[in-house]
């Protein structure tokens, strides 16, 4: 990592630690002219010097979009199409950035690998619709541990996608890589724990940026009783068994985004997705880039605490890291 900003690469020992940080005033405005001496950087409660500092908007961006298609999406779900199209084709530079498509219901499928191309982001989530009721299994049936055929269970697979999709694709990658979760924050069929997702995201210094868009009308009729395989294309994970009771998909959008150094966001009729998608333009334009060399390099997991000195500013920043394997 060079200290202009322009390269930051990782390797598996973390010989430097990257923090991509937003800050805001309480009344949610981006400050945009900080300087490495306003912040203040720990490790695991130790204090660590700031080597590197640049206010980053040039660095390539990688942007994974994943969207929650399981029945109780389908009457949001055109909203979040267009306005994802639009979003992608604001913010992606065609020589610096590129996107992938991945959506999960019943199964995790990857409509769109990695690309700058606009044409190819826009077919992909063209063809992004919910499962229909009729439809009892099936879905990417074939792949290594999968159970494809009539299998009942499934439902709706948003930590499997999380982690397929850092670990399959965001952890080869370099420079800013995000994750926009669209959805409602209900899983009820992954095989992997939330803490394995969030884990995963963050070993591939990957943020989660949630934007909770929930239909509760839609709750009525929710695709629970699907079969399913796993992740189109790049391999599957087998079914797991899950609770019946509903967990609290605001909640959980919430934790994933803390911990990885995301952002939440939630849908509302003063808040709609466009305007939620100007602001995670913003922020990923505006954002702060340090990079520090750890005064202990033992593996595991390390806690970060990345805070300003100015008072009444909020730093949005992963909080912590793994070293090693």
């Amino acid at each position: 990592m060079r200290a202009g900003g322009q390269d930051t690469t990782f390797s598996a020992d973390v010989k430097v630690v990257n923090v991509l940080a937003t800050v805001r005033n309480k009344q949610g405005q981006i400050i945009q002219n900080l300087n490495k001496d306003d912040f203040t950087l720990e490790e695991d409660a130790r204090p660590q010097t700031i080597s590197y500092f640049s206010r980053e908007s040039n660095l390539p961006l990688t942007l994974g979009l994943l969207i929650d298609t399981s029945m109780s999406q389908r009457r949001v779900l055109g909203q979040e199409r267009t306005a994802s199209y639009r979003f992608l084709d604001q913010v992606l530079r065609e020589d610096k950035d590129m996107a992938f498509v991945i959506h999960f219901d019943r199964e995790v499928e990857l409509l769109e690998d990695l690309t700058s191309s606009r044409k190819k982001l826009e077919s992909a989530l063209t063809s992004i619709e919910t499962p229909q009721p009729q439809q009892r299994g099936g879905g990417g049936g074939g792949y290594p541990g999968s159970r494809g055929g009539g299998h009942r269970g499934g439902g709706t697979k948003l930590y499997d996608a999380v982690l397929l999709a850092s670990d399959e694709i965001m952890k080869k990658q370099h420079g800013r890589k995000a994750l926009i979760v669209l959805s409602d924050g209900v899983d009820n069929g992954s095989k992997v724990s939330l803490t394995s997702a969030i884990e995963t995201a963050q070993r591939a210094d990957t943020m989660v940026y949630s934007i909770l868009f929930a239909d509760e009308e839609g709750y009525g009729q929710r695709g629970g009783g699907f079969g399913g395989g796993g992740m189109g294309r790049r391999g599957g994970y087998p079914r797991s068994r899950y609770p019946q009771s509903r967990p609290d998909g605001k909640k959980i959008l919430e934790q994933i985004s803390k911990e990885t150094g995301g952002g939440f966001f939630e849908v509302s009729k003063k808040l709609p997705v466009d305007q939620i998608y100007s602001r995670l333009e913003e922020e990923l334009r505006n954002q702060y880039s340090l990079g520090y060399t750890p005064d202990k390099a033992d593996p595991g997991f390390h806690k970060i605490s990345l805070t300003v000195k100015q008072k009444g500013l909020i730093v949005q920043a992963r909080d912590g890291y793994y070293a090693g394997r």
